[in-house]
Formats: C-alpha cells, sequence, structure tokens
C-alpha cells in the first residue's frame, strides 16, 4: 500500500517520491518527460495577454508541450521557459516571444496522468500470459489500421490496402492466412506494417510509437514493437 499521498497537482518531488514507491525505482525529471507525462504551469490573469485567459480571469493551468520546451527541461534547466501551450479554451496559442519564464518549483504534474502511468508500468511489468494462436491475435482488420496509420503517411492508405502490393500485401504486412475469408476478416500485422510505414514511406518513428500506445486494440502488439526497435537498433 502507498505511504506517499499523490497531490490532485503534483510538484516534481512529488511525482518522483510517489512513482518511486509505485516501482521500486528511482525517477527525475528527465524520466517523468522520457515518459511522455505533459508538465503543467498555472498562470495567473494578466491584462497583458487576456486573449489567453478568457472567462478565466482568475487564471488557469497552462500545459508544455512543444518539443524545444519539453527538450530544454529534460535537459536539466533551472527554469522553465514556454513558448507555445493552450489558452484557457484549449486552443493552441504562441507566446510573445522569448516565451513566459517560470520557477521550476511552479511545475506541476496531474495526478490522473501520474497514476495511468503507474497502472502502465505495472501491466508491462507483468509476464505475458500464453495465449492460443487465433485470427484475430495475428493482425488488426482495415478499419483499425486507418484508426492507426492513416494519418501518419502521404498515401492513400485505404487504396494501398486494397491494392495488396509491397509492404500491404502478402509478403508484407498482410496475414496470408486471413485472405482465405470474405475481404472484411483480412488482417494486417501491425508491427510489420509500422515498420514498412518507417522504412519504405518515412513515417517517424515518435509518431508511430504514439500510434502503439494511444489505441487500445494495438496494445497486444506493443510489446513485440518495442523489441523489434530494439533488435534493429532504433
Amino acid at each position: 500500500m502507498s505511504t506517499t499521498e499523490l497531490p490532485f497537482r503534483a510538484t516534481i518531488a512529488e511525482a518522483c517520491a510517489w512513482l518511486e514507491e509505485q516501482t521500486s525505482s528511482p525517477w527525475t525529471l528527465a524520466r517523468l518527460l522520457e515518459q511522455e507525462l505533459t508538465p503543467y504551469v498555472w498562470l495567473d490573469y494578466e491584462a497583458a495577454h487576456a486573449e489567453l485567459f478568457g472567462d478565466a480571469n482568475g487564471g488557469y493551468l497552462a500545459p508544455i508541450f512543444v518539443a524545444g520546451d519539453i527538450e530544454r527541461l529534460a535537459a536539466g534547466s533551472d527554469d522553465v521557459l514556454i513558448t507555445t501551450t493552450k489558452d484557457a479554451h484549449k486552443i493552441v496559442a504562441r507566446l510573445p516571444p522569448p516565451g513566459f519564464r517560470r520557477r521550476l518549483d511552479e511545475l506541476r504534474f496531474q495526478k490522473k496522468d501520474l497514476e495511468r502511468l503507474a497502472g502502465k508500468l505495472e501491466h508491462a511489468a507483468q509476464p505475458a500470459k500464453p495465449v492460443e494462436a487465433k485470427e484475430s491475435q495475428l493482425g488488426i482488420r482495415k478499419p483499425e489500421v486507418l484508426a492507426a496509420f492513416a494519418q501518419l503517411a502521404r498515401l492513400d492508405l485505404d487504396k494501398e490496402l486494397n491494392a495488396a502490393i509491397g509492404i500491404f500485401g502478402d509478403e508484407g504486412a498482410r496475414v496470408k492466412a486471413s485472405t482465405k475469408r470474405s475481404k472484411r476478416d483480412i488482417v494486417w500485422n501491425p508491427v510489420t506494417l509500422a515498420l514498412g510505414l518507417h522504412d519504405v514511406y518515412r513515417v517517424p518513428l515518435g509518431a508511430l510509437r504514439r500510434a502503439f500506445k494511444s489505441h487500445d486494440f494495438l496494445q497486444p502488439w506493443a510489446r513485440d514493437w518495442e523489441q523489434s526497435l530494439q533488435l534493429l537498433g532504433k
């Protein structure tokens, strides 16, 4: 049972202490950011930037998500620089150069994000259960392929799946055994398909990693995906 209380909005120290207790391993700000947790800072209302606040005349919790701002924090910066955030209505807003600076101790992580991360890490640490080799476990159907990958590549993925040529066919990601049934039962191995999208169509690995993390139907292949990247040295 946890003895460390996790606040609704945790400081860096509070977040690290709580996760260390959950995982029995040390945590730092860099490791929090490596796990793609979103840090926030509270912005008090400023009349000079009223467009940011809308009706939130007391201020609001602003996210930090731009790569440059995150990389600066992960590298060990002694303060926070926010160049882009979202306004009180959750619309992306570019801040006036050079951006807003805040103290490092003003950084916060949301309780729900930390709890979700702890659950994910706990699940990943559990040994995989043996499963029967069923058709549905060999791949994902076309609607799922489109939902996960269609927005990542500069091609008509629907058309390419129908053509079933190259990485989209039986010699690539399409599971040949599934073609013996109706078209709606044809499945593609998402790991093979994602690697092909990267190698052939230059889809960034970061975008593909996020796809495997954000779609529940890709979770059964998440471990195979990471292992494939490790074997390839990527």
